[in-house]
């Protein structure tokens, strides 16, 4: 399969969304992520991501090489802690 030359953005996404919080569910056929923005006692989705096992696993292996490689340039990063409360939301 062909790398694509251009990859276009479409002219409806206005920009990037801030996201610090992520649910992530599967199935046998997919993969499912839900981003939010959570500030104090509420909060909205920003994005809604869907994709396949095997893209899916290519998505960890991509994030996993540029932490290793954040973290070797600019040093380790402490986890983020747990949200402790109810959100609103579940799966």
């Amino acid at each position: 399969m062909q790398k694509p030359q251009e990859i276009q953005i479409n002219d409806n996404i206005p920009g990037a969304e801030y996201t610090n919080l992520a649910q992530i569910t599967h199935n046998k056929e997919e993969f499912q992520m839900i981003f939010a923005n959570i500030a104090g006692i509420s909060g909205k989705v920003v994005s809604k991501v869907i994709t396949s096992p095997g893209h899916f696993k290519r998505l960890i292996r991509a994030m996993d090489e540029n932490l290793k490689r954040y973290e070797s340039q600019f040093g380790e990063i402490k986890e983020a802690a747990d949200i402790d409360k109810e959100i609103g939301f579940k799966a």
